[in-house]
């Protein structure tokens, strides 16, 4: 098995792995409807713990890789390999009962995507994709929508580190007045899974870190689709607002929200 193979196969685990862990938890625990109020600033103990794992594995196999996570920062290592790491995407909901939350995981090799992995333990939904190989939902090939017009889409977004409100809903509601409904799911992992898979047409994310969608990012490419962010440019590991889409509207959302 060649050096690929096998990360293909730690990430796979890993993720999975991360995920049955923080799922026995969920709705277990009444204290954590207690956070609901600041649901968007929700860091649960068992963000924590995932961080913990998947850090913990991480280091034990490749010790020299690069390591960025939403719990733990970025470990400082200078290496051609960076693993990107959400360990709870959509703690909100997770802590409010919510089973749309996932585990999100990303692989990058001098800066390029080649690996990414988001397991939604609570729904069964594994997302895989492999630089220039696919991406795939529970083992099976997935392929965007062939939506062609905003007018026949679905579109979900995520509102981020954005503070301004009104200038936010000034922007989206050029969106819902032209799409067949806009929709706000609480993971940005599950958003762009299900944008890859073809349940929705298009994501929005504004102001998002890398580890909101570095594992959507390849994901939703390898499905078929496009991501960028709202001036045109390729994604980047910075904090900043991104579309992912089917491709075939993707011109039509950037306009909408410029």
């Amino acid at each position: 098995m060649s050096k690929r193979q096998h990360m293909e196969e730690f990430i796979k685990k890993l993720t999975k792995n991360a995920g049955d862990l923080v799922l026995p938890n969920f709705k277990k625990e009444k204290d954590l409807l207690s956070l609901r109020k600041g649901s968007k600033d929700v860091v649960t103990k068992y963000d924590k713990d995932a961080d913990n794992y998947i850090v913990s594995e991480i280091n034990k196999r490749y010790p020299e890789h690069g390591i960025l996570t939403e719990e733990s920062g970025f470990n400082g290592k200078k290496s051609d390999y960076l693993w990107i790491v959400d360990s709870l995407d959509g703690s909100g909901n997770f802590a409010n009962g919510n089973p749309l939350f996932s585990v999100c995981i990303a692989l990058s090799y001098r800066e390029e995507l080649i690996l990414t992995s988001t397991y939604a333990p609570a729904i069964d939904e594994f997302y895989f994709a492999k630089k220039d190989k696919g991406a795939f939902l529970n083992g099976k090939r997935i392929n965007v929508s062939s939506t062609k017009k905003v007018k026949d889409s679905y579109v979900a977004f995520c509102d981020g580190h954005e503070k301004d409100r009104k200038k936010l809903s000034g922007k989206l509601s050029l969106v819902f007045e032209n799409a067949i409904d806009l929709r706000k799911l609480g993971s940005a992992g599950i958003e762009a899974g299900w944008v890859a898979m073809g349940r929705l047409d298009a994501f929005l994310m504004f102001e998002g870190d890398p580890w909101d969608l570095a594992s959507g990012v390849l994901i939703v490419r390898e499905a078929g689709g496009r991501v960028s962010d709202i001036k045109n440019d390729k994604w980047k590991r910075e904090r900043g607002s991104f579309i992912f889409s089917n491709k075939k509207i993707h011109e039509e959302i950037r306009s909408l929200i410029q």
